[in-house]
This record gives C-alpha cells, structure tokens and sequence, in this order.
C-alpha cells in the first residue's frame, strides 16, 4: 500500500497517522464541518471535507469515505475504532472499490459480530462460558423459562450491538417480561435489529480482555491481558496490563481461549477477546471485538509491538513481527481523558479548550486529539486524549500515575481528571487488601465526593458557509468558518450579532442542561405536565440525558426536535 484513508477522527486518527509516517506510507484524513482545524486534520498527509455535521453524515457515510479515497488515491482505509469500525457494509464497499482494508475479514465481522455466533464459535473451541440461550429468544415466554431453569439474575443482550445498548438484567421474575420488550425495543433504536439472547448474570465481575493479532499466514498470536473493570454505563476510563491478581491457571486459560476462538473464526489483523471474571474466580467468555481497541497502547508498552504497524504489515500481506507470546515488560496503565463532569454525574462537557498541558517525564505516552486552543464539538464522542503511564512494577506505574495525574492541567471544560486522580489512591483499585474493583464498582462502591467543575464556555458556531470559486480555471468548494465571516463583517463596519442578555432569570424557562442535540420531545405543546415528568431526550457525545419538568404546568414547545442546543438555550416555557 502507498496512501491510507484514516476513515475517523480524533486521537486515533492521529495516532494512526503517525504509524502510517512510521511505516513509510501516506496518511488523508476526513472531517465534519466542525472538525477542520482538528489536530487529526493537520496531522495527516492529506485531509478533505466531508460536508456535514452529524455523524451520520460524515463518519458513518461510506459513499463519502469511499468517494474521498479513490479521490485522494487512497489503496487502503483504516477504520480506527468507533463508527464504522465493525460494520461487515463499510469492509465490503472497501474491497469492492478496489481497496485494500485493514481489519479482519467481512466475514469474520458478521460472524463474530453477531453474538450468539460468537458463542456457537466458543462452544466448539472449549472457551469458559455461563448458560446462555443459543439462539436469539422468540418471546419473553423463553425468557422466563430460561430464568426458572437457571435461576436469576439474567441478562437479556441484542445479538447485534455493543456498548452497553439493547442490554437489560433481570433481578426478579415480575420484571423479566418488561425488561426483554425494553431491550429489543433500545436494540431496535440503536442497531436496526431487535434479536436478543440471554446469559446468567456475573455479579460483581471483573472485565479482562486478551489482545490477539493474526496474519494472512496462519500465526495467531495472544500478546497478553487487560483488566478494564473500571467502566461507567459500560464505558471504560481505567485499564491496565497485564491484568493484575491473576492466577497462572487463570492467564494460560483465558490466553487460550482467546486463540483458539480467533483460529477458529479465521481471525486477521488485530482484534480483542473478552472475559469476564466472577468473584469466585470463574471465568465466562464475553465477546470479540473485531478492531483495534481504545486500550491497545497499554499492551504495546508492555510488549513493545506497534498493533497499528502490525495491522498495516498484514494489510501488506506481510507475517507478524512477533509470532510468540512475549514476557511483559512492565506494567501500564491507561487512564480515558474524557470532556465529562465528574462532578454532575458524568455529564458530557463540550466547548473549546483553553489550556491543555499534559505532564511528561519517565513512563509517560500522551495519545491526544487536541490540544490548547481546540474545540471539542458535541457532535461525537467524549474522549480527547487517553494518558498512558508504565513502570517496571504495578507499584511504580501507580506512583508514577499519581504524579503525572497530579501535573495535568484542562482548562475551558471539564474532564474526568477528579475521577482519575481520586480512584487512584484508593485502596480498592490499589489492592493492597485485594483488588476489589468491578464492572459496576464506579456505581456501587465509589463514595468519594466529586466537585462539580466550572461550567464550560458555549461552544463556538462550529458550521461552515460553503461557496463555489473558481481557481486557475477550476471550480472548486470553498468553505469557510461561519465565525470567520462575522469577524469579517465586523471588521467591516458591520456588527456581529452577539446573544441578547436577559435582564432577569424567566421562571417559567426550562433550558437545556447539556451543549448537544435536542433528540425528542416526549410531550406535545399544549400538554400539562407535572414537576419531575420527563418532558425531552438530549443528546451529546454518545449519551443521552433526559429533561424534566421544573414545575407544574402547560408545555409551550420553543426548540424544535432535531435540532443542535447550546448550553442554557430556552428549549421550553411551563406556564
């Protein structure tokens, strides 16, 4: 391959435009409207527009991406994680078009896409795995009849999806019939498909994962664990390699697994296998995820193998550099740098970066999408930078985090570093008494107070005014940054429009509480609603947070359903 087309954004563009300039191979970036001046956008060899805001506009249009590549005379696409990632549709336009695509086969995504495929798959290899229907559920009747055969808790998953969507537990038996509509109705919503299948339920588990890579070559090879325990909404911010408190038996079995599972599906490129861990130290197979993994840097630390170069040499059609498990070098740590008010329940933050100053010093790798003076839109997803700290010990990777957490500084918005810097000394997570730390400990467990943050600067208009001109006979598409224009006409002698200040708080205004779209109205104007009904569904980075009514009244809709709020925008009034 000569020129790849990154087909996603942010700190993982970047990263995998600089293993393209480490390979020795052009990089083209792609962008939303609001992304232009974006460090991925500057970092690539090449970078073209693609003409929109929303995700499904841009990110997640294939035409477009395939459209750019045979533009920019891309050969090869990576698709980052996220997005199009997984889609078995967006590989197959890739190599249709004649491109080469660096991932496993569309093949082996649909199969080990669809879950209970999966599960067939680790049935036959022999991997660890609770009771589970093995074909999607026709009704909540076979629900039922599953949970009085194997006792409760159960949980209800969509065949086809991740990240936590379309996945519903069941503590008793009065809620099953609700929960499975609930979960094929969310699986529905978010993934087209509404096939759900059911699994006894690990309370309490922790989260390891292996990470795989396998060439065109026949090596298959397992370069170690992950503990990713430390998870919010099924969101990760914490992980580490190798997992720690992990018997040998433990390791080897979850190793083999892992590869038998990818031999079996004819696994290429680099992808994740994931477990779950009971208390009692039983250990359950979970899913594959057929990509690179956001976490994928603290396995190179420990192992010293690029995954990204590795997914460029298959590509190639070249072996692995590595055809052995190696002895981990170490210990690392990767702590999720999140626009998030830890504060306020997580809540997503967007706006523009004031100061980004990231620490250094010994064990310390920064993979960032911004920096000082960029804008995070609320468009896509909460992550701008994951920093990844590694020691020779976990001991020393610890002391170093606190230190290199304690040197952070984010101003302009909010992130997770308050989080990140309390989790870090407790003794749960350390684990001088016993790694106590669970998918679900954040929820359940995590007491410590967390201030809420200062609220964050209105996002600036990200949009472009967009114009045909002509250059040396050519005519081309020009866009320009809308605030780049009002700056212009003020310089002019015209005058900017700026927000009006209101002179009192209007008591009967309910405003949005997040930067981010407006995804439904739950009431019709007119309608009477009662203080705490839920009255609209917003939308911002990947997560949606419901509206509630403030007071008694009648509704009078001001904002229409669909459209992109500011923060503190009038969406409504109740009278």
């Amino acid at each position: 391959m000569k020129k790849v087309l990154i087909a996603n954004r942010g700190e993982i563009a970047v990263r995998i435009a600089r293993a393209c300039a480490d390979y020795g191979v052009k990089s083209v970036a792609v962008y939303a409207d609001a992304d232009i001046d974006a460090l991925h956008v500057r970092m690539a060899d090449e970078a073209y527009g693609l003409d929109g805001e929303r995700p499904a506009d841009t990110y997640l249009n294939i035409a477009k991406l395939i459209a750019i590549a045979h533009k920019s005379g891309a050969d090869a696409v990576h698709p980052g994680y996220g997005f199009l990632s997984e889609s078995e549709a967006f590989a197959r336009a890739v190599l249709d078009a004649g491109l080469r695509w660096i991932g496993p086969t569309p093949e082996t995504i649909a199969k080990l896409g669809d879950k209970v495929e999966a599960r067939k798959i680790a049935l036959q290899v022999g991997a660890p795995l609770v009771a589970g229907t093995p074909d999607p559920v026709k009704d909540a009747g076979e629900v039922l009849a599953f949970a009085q055969q194997h006792g409760l808790p159960i949980i209800i998953k969509a065949a086809f999806g991740g990240g936590g969507r379309g996945m519903k537990i069941a503590w008793r038996m009065d809620e099953v019939e609700e929960l499975f509509h609930s979960a094929v109705r969310e699986a529905v919503t978010a993934f087209g498909r509404g096939e759900c299948f059911v699994e006894q339920f690990l309370d309490r588990p922790r989260h390891i994962e292996a990470q795989v890579l396998a060439d065109t070559h026949g090596n298959v090879v397992v370069l170690g664990t992950r503990d990713c325990s430390l998870q919010r909404r099924n969101q990760k911010l914490v992980e580490e390699a190798p997992a720690p408190f992990l018997s040998d038996d433990q390791r080897a079995r979850i190793h083999s697994s892992a590869r038998d599972i990818c031999a079996a599906a004819g696994y290429v490129s680099a992808g994740t296998v994931e477990f779950l861990l009971s208390q009692s130290g039983a250990i359950s197979f979970l899913e594959v995820n057929t990509r690179l993994q956001v976490e994928h840097p603290v396995t190179e630390q420990t192992t010293g193998v690029d995954l990204v170069i590795e997914q460029l040499r298959v590509a190639d059609g070249l072996p692995l550099s590595i055809t052995e498990t190696p002895a981990p070098l170490g210990h690392s740590i990767e702590f999720r740098i999140n626009a998030e008010d830890v504060g306020r329940g997580f809540l997503p933050t967007p706006g523009p970066v004031v100061r980004f100053d990231p620490p250094s010093g010994p064990g310390v790798r920064l993979d960032t999408g911004v920096q000082s003076g960029s804008v995070v839109p609320g468009s896509f997803d909460s992550l701008m930078a994951k920093l990844i700290v590694s020691g020779a010990t976990r001991e020393q990777a610890l002391a170093r985090a606190r230190r290199a957490l304690a040197e952070f500084r984010i101003e302009g918005l909010s992130s997770v570093l308050p989080f990140h810097r309390a989790v870090i000394g407790h003794a749960d997570f350390v684990g001088n008494d016993g790694f106590k730390v669970h998918t679900r400990w954040i929820e359940s467990d995590f007491a410590e107070p967390l201030a809420a943050a200062v609220r964050a600067e209105p996002l600036p208009d990200a949009s472009l005014v967009r114009c045909a001109v002509e250059i040396d006979g050519r005519r081309v598409s020009l866009g320009l940054p809308a605030v780049l224009l009002q700056g212009l006409a003020s310089a002019g002698g015209g005058v900017a429009a700026a927000p009006a200040a209101e002179s009192a708080v209007d008591p009967a205004a309910v405003t949005s509480p997040i930067a981010g779209n407006l995804h439904a109205w739950k009431v019709a104007d007119g309608d009477t609603v009662q203080e705490g009904d839920v009255i609209a569904v917003m939308e911002a980075m990947k997560m949606e947070m419901q509206v509630t009514a403030h007071r008694s009244g009648v509704v009078a809709l001001v904002a229409e359903a669909g459209k992109a709020q500011v923060l503190g925008a009038v969406i409504a009034r109740i009278g």
